[in-house]
């Protein structure tokens, strides 16, 4: 995609989102979602013996019961079938098994006629709308390239992966570092990505899928660590999409954006940002990745 290509919102609209004609940003009604429960009812459904997952299981993923998309689009990810735990609490070989479901569940979503992206996520922690403590993540297939993405292959600069000042550097494990972005939106923010070009999760080696897990585990930690408790954040991949339109390469990565710019203290995003498209940071990237370097 050249840098003059745009969200397709005539596209959009045909595959049954609302584009809204002020902005051309797409939504998508679920109202079928309203009705989905808060909280369990029960024990956790992601135990074992748990609604979902009736076995013993390490790693699984299975369609979502509440999906915002139809047509087996959305996925849960469970981490583990420890419910204490977290991503920073699993073994290098856990993590492991966690990168390679998401390259698998990524392969094989992407390969339907129906799904042009897919979306690997995680909102973690109640502040960020998570009902379930028990460690997991979700996957969407959507049926157009979201703008967000289209924006990030329109304006990435040739040097957005190239590994930045050692003074926003977080972590490096072998192939995969983190940084906090010199322009992060969010305290403590961070980007994690590979040394080279590859486009997505599938793509991935073994040594890459490895270090990517350390780097995950070392990250998440490292969060957890700064307040002294586990930090809610979200976090999202972006790879390539996967409707075989040529575009230029753009690196397969993570964002990471934490919720708390100090202890108990959340950072909200409210009407001066929303409202201007401007983001107003209270935490000095080379300071956010000073702190996070020496939690460890």
């Amino acid at each position: 995609m050249s840098g003059s290509e745009h969200f397709d919102a005539d596209s959009a609209a045909g595959a049954g989102y609302r584009i809204d004609p002020l902005s051309g940003a797409p939504a998508w009604m679920v109202p079928a979602r309203q009705d989905r429960p808060n909280l369990p009812a029960e024990k956790c459904p992601f135990c074992v013996g748990g609604i979902e997952a009736p076995g013993e299981y390490e790693v699984l993923a299975f369609p979502n019961r509440w999906p915002p998309f139809d047509d087996g689009r959305a996925e849960i990810v469970l981490y583990t079938s420890q419910h204490e735990s977290s991503f920073a609490d699993l073994s290098p070989d856990q993590a492991r098994r966690v990168v390679d479901l998401w390259a698998e569940r990524s392969a094989a979503l992407g390969a339907r006629d129906d799904v042009s992206y897919v979306l690997v996520f995680e909102n973690r922690g109640p502040e960020v709308g998570a009902t379930i403590a028990h460690p997991h993540g979700q996957i969407y297939a959507f049926d157009i390239v979201p703008p967000v993405v289209v924006n990030e292959y329109a304006s990435a600069q040739s040097t957005a992966f190239s590994v930045p000042s050692s003074e926003v550097v977080v972590a490096t494990h072998g192939e995969w570092s983190a940084w906090v972005p010199f322009a992060a939106s969010w305290p403590y923010e961070l980007v994690l990505a590979p040394a080279t070009d590859l486009p997505d999760l599938p793509s991935l080696n073994d040594a890459e899928r490895s270090d990517l897990a350390s780097l995950l585990i070392d990250c998440i930690g490292r969060l957890d660590a700064l307040f002294d408790s586990p930090m809610p954040f979200m976090m999202w991949f972006h790879q390539r999409p996967f409707d075989d339109i040529e575009r230029t390469p753009l690196r397969v990565h993570a964002h990471i954006a934490p919720l708390l710019r100090s202890p108990g203290t959340q950072r909200f995003v409210a009407a001066g940002e929303l409202g201007s498209g401007v983001w107003f940071n209270p935490v000095e990237p080379t300071t956010a990745a000073a702190q996070l370097r020496d939690r460890k």
